[in-house]
């Protein structure tokens, strides 16, 4: 059997109407109509900005909260020529916003450089420290960018040195906001009460709206590099954010960055191919490793230099920094792996994992590859040599506010940060059992239960000959994809499932084409290679869930299935047909039944625990309801089966059927044979079975074991005695029917039940089995 790992949610439309309506209003593909709706797109209007996002999608960047205020104070320095510095952070959102806020300084004569704080010395955001040594070298301004608005301290601290600080930030709100010149934020109410029309810009985002009002018009020379903190920061792609990323990924298709090219040519990423998942899956994580190994500062150096040289140098950098923070990712996570597997933990409702010298870089994606494994709330912590403390990055389960968890002992923690689902803490080593307990409590407290799957939207369902290059352009429509405009996940249907393949290096993946009609689909299933024994090739029984999507290879593009879950009820019919049989064969529970005495006799010592061997008249007309039963040896008659399976009424039934010698590879004597028989015994007397056998054989060219079968035959109708294994004919036969002998009518029965269990295929054998269990 094959669990799910999600609960799959049909998204059902319940008024076909709307769909049709709007499919012919907007001239979209009514399958394309029906996800709009699901959407909560349902008119004409929606579906038209959705579809095609203008400039006028971006709103009046001075609807902001204090943006007209933070570009007076932005234009005066610039005027008056004094230090400006840009205060970034050191992920890809950062990197970006940093990067946006430079150049347009930069296009506007400004005197500015930019600091990106060091993830492991320094931490996120404003660091007094930090800002001081800014003031100290000149900086009369100091704009954040994807940070400060919980910046209290640090931005006082730049108040007393009379360095004013404007911020602009898109991450949740403080009770108490701090002292800053200007609050640059989508969600800070202005006076009057009111927030930004669209409150889900990221830091880039924020970044380009302040450059569009010191500009006074929307820079699309940068909209290339929000696009890229867009999608990276996983907000959500629609309103504004769509049309972002939508006309920057146009933009990066036409980029003349040199380091933005060279980064994409190191990727290995077809230009002329690009789209949103390249930026998440190939240019984020290059920019994010940047600041998670070491330095963040080289990434917006990367993206705004026009020095080929060095932007080739910083590129083949990045990507180096990339592989390096996978290797340790991996590493890190099969060691976590090995210590939960070595200790208690699975059976605990939440993990707390620590490592020796671990990269603190690399913790919160560990923690999110065990999330995604064990599916409950983690914390992965490193302790470091020389000190006490082990410091680390959590992350939860939907079901499961991890911060709130960890809340009540914080004044027990060095240091603590976060939100409902991923933390960041240091703690003194001998509070990590602490931890453990409190977790623990927590999971108790808010009820967490571990059997609720994550859901899992299913768009709807599609059959492999409807997958076609046409209804993927068609499909292109909706993109770009990304938060709250996800790619559309479908259940696939189809006749069979074809070559069952694992691959990577170690056979961690699954592969397999689904066919229908003259139509394949190859679907790829990362991290599920363990399941590829439990697929039968030519079974339509697995249920099968993902996205659809392209796969290039030697300049030939071919539709593929990127699979986000499967799932497969334990087959009711297993084959297992076997000419040989051995002991670990009868390990499982269940019931074996055998159809032959002297093999029951040989193997019953086998059996052991819950494992039980029965002959099969002890289980007819006892009705029970075996949960599995095992068939173990080939019955003689058919009928004999069948009344076993109507008896037990077993869940799941596994087919042995061993059988040593195939009658059927002897067959049925002819009625030539038995005459040639009948007439050398009337003829020769006294045939001694013992000694002359094969001379008997070898005179009628009939096999031993046939005349031994038809000399049964005969006695058993009374043509011939048998004493001391010496024939000879019966003067007194009377004539019968050979077909009234027993071992002729066996012998039938045993030809007709081998066609029946043996010869036939798979599918024939199965469809019988299930035909016996239904009727």
């Amino acid at each position: 059997m094959i669990e799910s790992k999600y609960d799959w949610q049909l998204n059902q439309i319940s008024n076909q109407d709307t769909v049709t309506e709007l499919a012919k209003s907007v001239g979209i593909d009514e399958f394309v109509a029906r996800i709009l709706v699901q959407r909560g797109i349902d008119s004409p209007a929606k579906a038209e900005t959705f579809l095609k996002p203008s400039t006028e999608n971006f709103h009046d960047p001075y609807l902001m909260h204090d943006m007209k205020k933070g570009v007076d104070r932005i234009q005066q320095a610039v005027e008056k020529g004094e230090h400006i510095t840009v205060y970034g952070d050191y992920d890809a959102d950062g990197i970006t916003s940093t990067t946006i806020m430079y150049e347009v300084l930069i296009d506007l004569g400004a005197t500015v450089d930019y600091y990106i704080p060091n993830r492991f010395t320094e931490g996120y955001g404003p660091n007094v420290a930090a800002y001081q040594k800014i003031i100290a070298n000149g900086t009369t301004l100091i704009i954040t960018v994807d940070n400060g608005v919980a910046g209290n301290e640090a931005i006082a601290a730049a108040n007393q040195l009379n360095c004013d600080v404007v911020v602009s930030d898109h991450h949740s709100l403080p009770e108490v906001l701090p002292d800053a010149y200007a609050i640059i934020h989508p969600r800070v109410k202005d006076a009057d009460g009111h927030t930004y029309p669209f409150g889900d810009l990221c830091g880039a985002g924020v970044a380009l709206k302040i450059a569009t009002a010191l500009l006074d018009e929307l820079p699309t020379d940068l909209i290339d590099i929000a696009s890229i903190g867009t999608v990276a920061d996983i907000v959500s792609l629609t309103d504004e954010n769509r049309a972002i990323v939508k006309f920057g990924i146009q933009a990066i298709m036409n980029s003349q960055r040199p380091g933005l090219l060279a980064l994409i040519k190191e990727a290995g990423i077809q230009l002329d191919r690009f789209d949103e998942q390249d930026i998440g899956f190939a240019v984020a994580p290059r920019l994010n490793s940047l600041g998670r190994m070491k330095d963040a500062n080289v990434g917006v150096e990367l993206l705004s230099t026009f020095d080929e040289d060095r932007a080739e140098e910083l590129a083949k950098f990045a990507n180096h920094q990339n592989e390096l923070r996978k290797s340790l990712v991996d590493q890190f996570y099969k060691q976590a792996v090995d210590q939960v597997t070595a200790s208690t933990s699975e059976n605990l409702s939440t993990l707390v994992v620590v490592g020796d010298n671990w990269h603190q870089g690399v913790l919160g994606i560990v923690a999110s590859r065990l999330v995604e494994k064990y599916q409950r709330p983690t914390l992965v912590l490193t302790t470091q040599d020389g000190t006490d403390e082990a410091k680390g990055s959590g992350r939860s389960v939907p079901n499961f506010d991890l911060f709130a968890a960890i809340d009540p002992i914080r004044d027990q923690l060095v240091a603590f940060g976060g939100h409902h689902s991923a933390v960041g803490l240091t703690v003194n080593k001998n509070v990590i059992q602490k931890l453990r307990d409190q977790l623990e409590k927590a999971a108790g407290k808010q009820h967490l239960d571990l059997s609720i799957k994550p859901t899992l939207p299913i768009a709807g369902q599609i059959a492999v000959k409807q997958i076609t290059p046409e209804f993927m352009d068609k499909l292109k429509a909706l993109a770009p994809f990304g938060q709250d405009n996800a790619k559309p996940v479908f259940e696939v249907n189809y006749d069979q499932v074809q070559n069952v393949k694992t691959m990577g290096k170690g056979s961690d993946h699954l592969k397999v084409v689904l066919s229908q009609e003259n139509t394949q689909l190859t679907a790829v299933a990362f991290g599920k290679g363990n399941l590829a024994t439990q697929i039968k090739p030519g079974s339509n029984r697995l249920k099968i869930v993902g996205e659809i999507g392209e796969n290039t290879w030697n300049n030939r593009t071919t539709l593929q299935l990127m699979v986000d879950d499967l799932k497969q009820a334990a087959d009711p019919v297993i084959d297992e047909r076997t000419r040989v049989l051995h002991e670990q064969m009868f390990t499982d529970d269940g019931t074996y039944v055998f159809f032959h005495e002297s093999m029951y006799t040989q193997l019953r010592g086998y059996f052991k625990g819950d494992a039980k061997a029965v002959m099969y008249s002890d289980l007819i007309n006892n009705d029970t309801h075996d949960e599995r039963l095992f068939v173990v040896d080939c019955p003689d008659v058919i009928d004999d089966l069948t009344k076993v399976l109507k008896s037990c009424h077993p869940k799941i039934t596994v087919l042995y059927l061993y059988k040593k010698q195939l009658v059927s590879k002897i067959g049925m004597p002819d009625r030539n044979s038995y005459a040639k028989l009948f007439r050398f015994v009337k003829e020769n007397p006294n045939i001694n079975i013992a000694t002359q056998l094969k001379r008997v054989s070898e005179h009628l060219h009939i096999a031993a074991r046939t005349i031994i079968f038809m000399i049964q035959v005969f006695l058993e109708l009374d043509f011939i005695t048998v004493n001391d294994r010496v024939v000879n004919m019966n003067p007194h036969y009377a004539p019968h029917d050979l077909k009234s002998a027993p071992s002729y009518r066996l012998r039938q029965e045993q030809l007709k039940t081998e066609k029946q269990l043996l010869v036939t295929g798979t599918h024939e054998l199965v469809d019988f089995i299930k035909d016996c269990l239904d009727s």
